[in-house]
């Protein structure tokens, strides 16, 4: 309250309307710091808004959340005071004149400002979320397909490893000379038409 108390005993004018001057005062301080407040989460916000399409946006999400979290208490802050200062602006209290109305509908001005910046502010960062989380999820999507795909790469000499695993007497090719030789080139055609398969469907 020093710089206002200030400002007001530099302007002896201003100072001689009496106790609503110093409501003009002070109403004009913290509106000013609301509006430097939203200034910095604009910037916020722009961060916010360009990692929602890096590589890594899933770190982010907690970021965006806390950042509206902060938009939405500072709205709570704002929103509630543009009633009061529309009746000083508009003289529905006693003990404003035409001068200091002038001056609180410019404080009122500024207000609906920083309300209306923190509005845009608050759908940048919700849209920013919503793509962060969409990104998240296709993330998510494509790497399950990546551990399905080198699942089923496995399995294939498993399944095939263990059904000439299980020392049957009679089985097909069990005591030909060339069993293991084709069962060995079986596997690893098997496998790379798998893998070209995933390939081409652009799961690996």
């Amino acid at each position: 309250m020093g710089p206002v108390r200030s400002r007001l005993e530099a302007d002896p004018e201003r100072l001689a309307h009496g106790p609503v001057a110093v409501l003009h005062a002070i109403a004009d301080s913290v509106v000013d710091r609301y509006l430097d407040v939203v200034t910095a989460l604009e910037a916020d916000a722009e961060d916010v808004e360009n990692d929602a399409f890096s590589p890594a946006v899933g770190q982010e999400v907690g970021r965006m959340y806390q950042l509206k979290r902060e938009l939405v208490e500072l709205r709570r802050t704002v929103v509630p005071l543009a009633a009061p200062l529309r009746d000083l602006a508009e003289r529905r209290v006693p003990g404003v004149d035409k001068e200091l109305a002038a001056y609180f509908r410019d404080v009122a001005d500024h207000l609906a400002q920083a309300a209306e910046r923190v509005t845009v502010l608050t759908e940048l960062v919700d849209n920013a979320l919503t793509m962060a989380l969409a990104q998240t999820s296709i993330q998510q999507n494509h790497d399950m397909r990546r551990i399905s795909a080198a699942a089923a790469l496995i399995a294939v000499p498993v399944a095939i490893a263990g059904v000439y695993g299980m020392n049957f007497d009679h089985m097909p090719e069990l005591r030909w000379v060339f069993g293991y030789p084709l069962m060995l080139v079986s596997t690893a055609t098997l496998v790379t038409v798998v893998y070209l398969v995933f390939r081409r469907k652009k799961w690996l």
